[in-house]
C-alpha cells in the first residue's frame, strides 16, 4: 500500500518530519499517543517554495478506531489529498493526486543536456577520457589520454601524468576522483558537490556505464593530490554543526563499531553521540516484544537490590506494561518512559558475555572510566597497544587497541601468537623501546610467554588480566600460596613465588649446578661478573679454551632477554673493551721477552719454537674466541635490525645510536682479532727464518732417518725437521686453541707465503758466490722439499702448500733438470715452461749455472733485446709485502648455544661463575633480607 511512500529517501517524510521507521513497525494503538508526541501536519510550515500554499493549512490526527477500512480511508486522506495546483506551475492533469513536493526530480530540477551529463567522455569521440587536472596546472583544463573497458584508474593517472609533466617518482602521491557537481551562477562556475577516490584497480569507462550522476548534475574524473584529498575528507567529517550531523554521526558510529570489534577505543565524545543516537532509536521503537524483553533484563540486574527499590521498580513497570497491552486511553508522562528506556540501555550493556573463541584482555584498572573498554579482543595473530598519534599513522604498524593515559606510547607493547605444528596458542609479550609494561608485578624489560590468567601492566595506570578461552585455566602465576612465607627472599629474589625455604634452597641449588647455557644477574653485578669471566676463564691453561667466548654470550643472550633494550651495545662495548686490553697486556709481555734490538743483530738469539708456542698460547686463545663471539654479536644484531624492520622504528634515533655503538664495539673485536693474528704469524716467521736454510744446505741422503715414514719427525732429515717442528707446534697451537678453521687456514697460508719468499730469496743469493745451480744440489733440495710437502699432505695441509711453494717448487725443478737436457731449450722455451719465473729470475738463474769447468753458456739462454731493459728494472727477489689479506670467516663456527656442552671443565667454570653471582646478591641484601640457607657449589 505504502511502496512508494516508505522509500527513505522520499520528499514525503521529509516535509512531515515523521521518523521513516515509525511506520514500519508501529501498531495502530500508538497513533494517539505520537499525535501528541510530535506536531500536527498542518502546523509545520514548509520551506520548500512549492509548498508555500499548503503552509497554513492544519491537519489533525484523530483517535484510531477498530474499523480497519475507516483507518484505511484516512491514512489515504493524509497521504492522498486532493488535488492541490500551484498557482500558475503545473497543469491539473500531471499534478493531480500528488502533492507538489512529491514531484520527481525531473520535474522540479533543471535538466542537463545529454552531452554534459560525462565531463569526461565524448559520445563522437570513444575511447578518449578526459582528466582534468586543475590542482596540478592551474592554467590547463584537462589533459585526453586513450581508454579502453579494461583500463584501470591508476594505468590512466601514470598517462595523464606524462601529460602534465610530472616526474613518475611523483606518481603515488596523486589519485584518480570521480567528481560529481554542477555549474552554477551566469558566468556556468564548476561547482563540486561529491568527490570520491577511485581504487587503482577500478575501471573509469565501467564506472562511467553502470553508475550515472543523479539528474541536473555532471560527472568529470579529476586527478588531485592524495594528501589534498584526505584532508578534504578530514574537513567534511568535521563539518555540519561542529560535526554533529546525521552523516558524520553514521560515520562515527560505524568506526566506533569496527574498533569494538578489535578491542579499540572511541574518543569519549563519539561514544556520547553513539549512545545519544542509540538512545533515540529506543524511545521511537514501541514494538512491545523488545520492550519486554528490556523488562526482563531489568529484573534480572535487580534481582540484588532491596525489596523497596524492587517494589518500586515493579510499580513503575506496571502502569507501563498496561499502557502498551491495555487499554490506551491512559496517558504518562513521556519523560518517565524516556528515563526508563535510559535505564534499560545502559542495564543492557552491562550484561557483558566474553568471547570464547577469541584471546582478549580483561580490564582491571584504566585511566577514564567514560573511554575504556572493559574487554579487548585479540583478533589477530599480533596485538599492538599504543596511543592514538596521526603523525605516525600512514608508515607505522597498526595499533589494535588505543590507550589515553598519557604516559602510553605511540607503539607500547605487542602481543602475538606462536602456532606450531607441536605446540599451539603459545603467546608471546614484548614491550617496545623505553616503554613501562610489567608482567605479574614484574617489569618486563624483554619478550616473556604470557598464559591466560596473567596480569599486564601498561604504564602506570592500565593493568589486564590475559584470558583465553581455548586453554584451561590453571593457577595463576601471581597469586601466592597460603602457606607462603613474606618477607623472605625466594629463589632468584623473587618474594611471590609461594615456596617454602627447603624449595628455595632446592630451586636455587638445582640453578646453581644446571648444565642449561643460562646465565642471569642483575646489571649492577655486571661488571664483576665480567671480571671473573675474564680472570678465571681467560687463562691459557683452561682445558675448554672457549669458555670465555661462550659466558660473554650467556650474558649477552641474559642482557637481550631480560634488561632494559639499551643495555645491549653497552654491555657488547664493555666485553670488547675488557678483551682488548687483556690482549694489548699480553703483546706487550712477548715483546718485553724478545727485544727487537737483540733480534736486529742477531737472529740465533730469537727463542725455541717451544717458547714461542707458550708465549703465543694465549694471543691464539684471544683471537680464537673474539672470532666466535664476534660472529654472534653480528647474528644478535641482525636479528635485532630485523625485529625493528618488522616494528617499523629501524629509523628510531635511539636504535640508530645503538648500531653505531655495535659497530664500535664489533669494530674493536675485529681489531682484537687482526691484532692477535699479526702478532702469531710474526712471531712463527722469526722462528721460521733462522730454521729454512738448512732445508737448502742439509744432504738428505747422508742422514741415518729412514725417508719412506715422513709421518714422524724423528725419521725426518736434520736439515727439515727444525722447519717441520714450527709447522707442527703451529698446527697443535690452533688445534689446543680451537681456532677457527679459517683462520687455520690462513695462518698456515702465511707461513708458507714466507717460506716460499724466504727460500727463494737465499736461493737467489746463493747463486752469486761459488757455483751452486748444478744437477746435484739442485736434487738434494728437490728432495728435501718433497719431503717437507708429503709431510704436510700427511696433515691436511697439502694443497695450501702447494699453492704457496709453487715459485720455489719450480725454481728447484728447473735446476734439477739434467745438463743434456738443459743444454737443448733456448729462451723461449725456458719462459714457456716456467712462467712462474720473470725474465730476471729466470735470466739469473740460467746465467750462474754452473756446467762445468771452462764449459759456456750456449747462446740460445741469451734472452732478446727486447726484453733486455726489462731485466735490467726488474728485481730478482721475493717481495715479503705481497703477503695474502686477512678474511674473517662466515660460517662453520664451533659456538652453538642451542646445544648442550658436555665438558665438564666447563660445567664447574658455570656452576662457579653462578655462585659467584650468588654471593654478589646476597653481600648487596641487608642482613635481615638475606637467604637462611647456603647454596654448595658441586666439586
Amino acid at each position: 500500500m505504502f511502496h512508494e511512500e516508505k522509500k527513505e529517501g522520499s520528499p514525503r517524510f521529509g516535509k512531515l518530519h515523521f521518523p521513516v521507521g515509525l511506520w514500519i513497525n508501529s501498531p495502530k494503538k500508538h497513533f494517539a499517543k505520537l499525535g501528541r508526541r510530535w506536531p500536527s501536519v498542518g502546523s509545520i510550515k514548509s520551506t520548500s517554495s512549492d509548498t508555500a500554499s499548503r503552509s497554513n493549512e492544519v491537519v489533525e490526527l484523530r483517535q484510531p478506531t477498530k474499523n480497519k477500512n475507516n483507518r484505511h480511508k484516512r491514512l489515504s486522506n493524509i497521504f492522498h489529498r486532493g488535488t492541490i495546483l500551484m498557482t500558475g506551475s503545473i497543469s491539473a492533469g500531471s499534478s493531480a493526486g500528488r502533492w507538489p513536493s512529491e514531484k520527481k526530480l525531473t520535474e522540479i530540477i533543471d535538466s542537463v543536456p545529454g552531452d554534459l551529463v560525462e565531463l569526461s567522455s565524448q559520445k563522437n569521440l570513444p575511447g578518449i577520457l578526459k582528466i582534468f587536472g586543475d590542482d596540478i596546472s592551474s592554467g590547463t583544463n584537462y589533459k585526453s589520454v586513450l581508454a579502453t573497458p579494461r583500463s584501470m584508474a591508476q594505468e590512466l593517472v601514470k598517462e595523464a601524468l606524462e601529460r602534465y609533466s610530472v616526474a613518475d617518482s611523483e606518481t603515488d602521491a596523486f589519485v584518480l576522483c570521480d567528481v560529481v557537481g554542477r555549474f552554477v551562477g551566469h558566468e556556468g562556475e564548476w561547482k563540486m558537490e561529491y568527490l570520491r577516490i577511485v581504487g587503482d584497480h577500478e575501471r573509469p569507462l565501467v564506472l562511467q556505464e553502470m553508475w550515472k550522476p543523479k539528474a541536473g548534475f555532471s560527472r568529470r574524473f579529476e586527478i588531485r593530490r592524495k594528501q589534498d584529498v584526505v584532508k578534504m575528507t578530514t574537513a567534511e567529517d568535521n563539518e555540519t554543526a561542529g560535526g554533529h550531523g546525521i552523516n558524520a554521526q553514521a560515520r562515527r558510529l560505524q568506526k566506533i563499531r569496527s574498533r569494538a570489534a578489535s578491542g579499540g577505543n572511541a574518543p569519549l565524545r563519539e561514544r556520547e553521540e553513539s549512545i545519544s543516537l542509540r538512545r533515540s532509536i529506543s524511545d521511537i521503537n514501541l514494538n512491545t516484544k523488545k520492550r519486554r524483553e528490556r523488562k526482563n533484563i531489568k529484573s534480572m540486574v535487580d534481582n540484588d537490590t532491596d525489596p523497596g527499590k524492587e517494589e518500586g521498580l515493579n510499580q513503575k513497570d506496571g502502569p507501563m506494561q498496561n499502557t502498551t497491552e491495555g487499554n490506551n486511553s491512559i496517558d504518562y508522562p513521556e519523560d518517565s518512559n524516556d528515563h526508563i528506556d535510559l535505564d534499560f540501555e545502559h542495564l543492557s550493556q552491562c550484561l557483558i558475555q566474553p568471547p570464547s573463541q577469541h584471546p582478549y584482555f580483561l580490564l582491571l584498572q584504566g585511566y577514564k572510566k567514560n573511554v575504556d573498554f572493559v574487554i579487548y579482543v585479540m583478533t589477530r595473530k599480533k596485538h599492538l597497544f599504543g596511543r592514538s598519534e596521526k603523525a605516525l599513522r600512514d608508515n607505522s604498524p597498526y595499533v589494535d587497541t588505543f590507550l589515553s593515559a598519557p604516559d602510553i606510547l605511540p607503539h607500547h607493547c605487542c602481543v602475538w601468537r606462536l602456532d606450531s605444528s607441536t605446540k599451539k596458542n603459545i603467546v608471546r609479550v614484548r614491550p617496545y623501546r623505553g616503554a613501562l609494561v610489567t608482567h605479574n608485578g614484574g617489569v618486563l624489560q624483554r619478550e616473556a610467554e604470557l598464559h591466560t590468567g596473567d596480569l599486564l601492566g601498561l604504564g602506570e595506570h592500565f593493568l589486564f588480566m590475559y584470558k583465553d578461552p581455548r586453554v584451561p585455566q590453571t593457577r595463576p602465576a601471581w597469586l601466592p600460596e597460603s602457606w607462603s612465607t613474606t618477607g623472605l627472599s625466594g629463589a632468584f629474589s623473587c618474594q611471590m613465588c609461594g615456596r617454602s625455604l627447603q624449595e628455595r634452597q632446592e630451586a636455587v641449588q638445582a640453578y646453581i649446578e644446571s648444565k642449561d647455557l643460562i646465565l642471569q644477574y642483575r646489571s649492577q653485578e655486571e661488571d664483576a661478573v665480567l671480571k671473573e669471566i675474564i680472570e678465571k676463564s681467560g687463562n691459557s691453561k683452561n682445558e675448554f679454551k672457549l669458555a670465555p667466548a661462550y659466558l660473554f654470550s650467556l650474558c649477552i643472550e641474559h642482557s637481550t632477554q631480560a634488561l632494559d633494550p639499551g643495555h645491549f651495545p653497552k654491555l657488547v662495548m664493555k666485553i670488547a673493551t675488557m678483551i682488548k686490553e687483556v690482549v694489548w697486556e699480553k703483546i706487550k709481555e712477548i715483546g718485553d721477552k724478545q727485544p727487537e734490538k737483540q733480534q736486529d743483530k742477531n737472529f740465533g738469539t730469537t727463542l725455541g719454537i717451544e717458547e714461542v708456542a707458550s708465549d703465543l698460547r694465549p694471543l691464539m686463545l684471544w683471537m680464537a674466541n673474539s672470532m666466535e663471539l664476534l660472529n654472534f654479536v653480528q647474528k644478535k644484531i641482525l636479528d635485532m635490525e630485523k625485529e625493528w624492520e618488522s616494528e617499523g622504528t629501524s629509523q628510531d634515533v635511539l636504535l640508530s645510536s645503538d648500531l653505531e655503538s655495535c659497530e664500535e664495539s664489533m669494530a674493536l673485536l675485529d681489531e682484537v682479532i687482526m691484532y692477535t693474528f699479526q702478532q702469531c704469524v710474526y712471531y712463527l716467521t722469526k722462528t721460521l727464518y733462522a730454521a729454512l736454510p738448512a732445508l737448502l744446505e742439509s744432504n738428505p741422503f747422508t742422514d741415518p732417518g729412514s725417508l719412506s715414514d715422513v709421518g714422524d719427525l724423528k725419521n725426518m732429515p736434520e736439515g727439515i725437521r727444525g722447519t717441520l717442528a714450527i709447522y707442527q707446534a703451529t698446527m697443535d697451537l690452533t688445534r689446543e686453541c680451537e681456532l677457527h678453521p679459517d683462520l687455520v687456514s690462513q695462518t698456515f697460508g702465511y707461513l708458507f707465503f714466507f717460506s716460499n719468499a724466504s727460500l727463494f730469496n737465499t736461493l737467489m743469493e746463493k747463486g752469486n758466490g761459488e757455483p751452486f745451480y748444478q744437477w746435484s744440489k739442485a736434487v738434494q733440495i728437490c728432495t728435501n722439499l718433497d719431503l717437507v710437502l708429503d709431510w704436510l699432505q700427511g696433515i691436511g695441509l697439502g694443497d695450501i702448500a702447494t699453492e704457496f711453494f709453487r715459485k720455489f717448487s719450480t725454481t728447484v725443478n728447473l735446476l734439477c733438470i739434467p745438463k743434456t737436457s738443459l743444454l737443448k731449450l733456448s729462451w723461449n722455451s725456458f719462459r714457456s715452461e716456467y712462467p712462474a719465473l720473470n725474465s730476471a729470475q729466470l735470466n739469473h738463474l740460467l746465467r750462474n749455472y754452473h756446467l762445468g769447468v771452462g764449459r759456456s753458456h750456449p747462446p740460445a739462454w741469451n734472452p732478446p733485446e727486447e726484453e733486455k731493459d726489462e731485466i735490467t728494472n726488474t728485481g730478482i727477489f721475493e717481495s715479503f709485502t705481497d703477503h695474502p689479506p686477512l678474511i674473517l670467516p662466515c660460517d662453520n663456527f664451533c659456538m652453538q648455544l642451542s646445544q648442550p656442552i658436555d665438558n665438564d671443565t666447563f660445567h664447574k667454570q658455570l656452576c662457579q661463575l653462578r655462585r659467584f653471582v650468588w654471593d654478589l646478591e646476597q653481600k648487596s641484601l641487608p642482613a635481615n633480607q638475606r637467604s637462611l640457607f647456603r647454596v654448595e657449589t658441586s666439586q
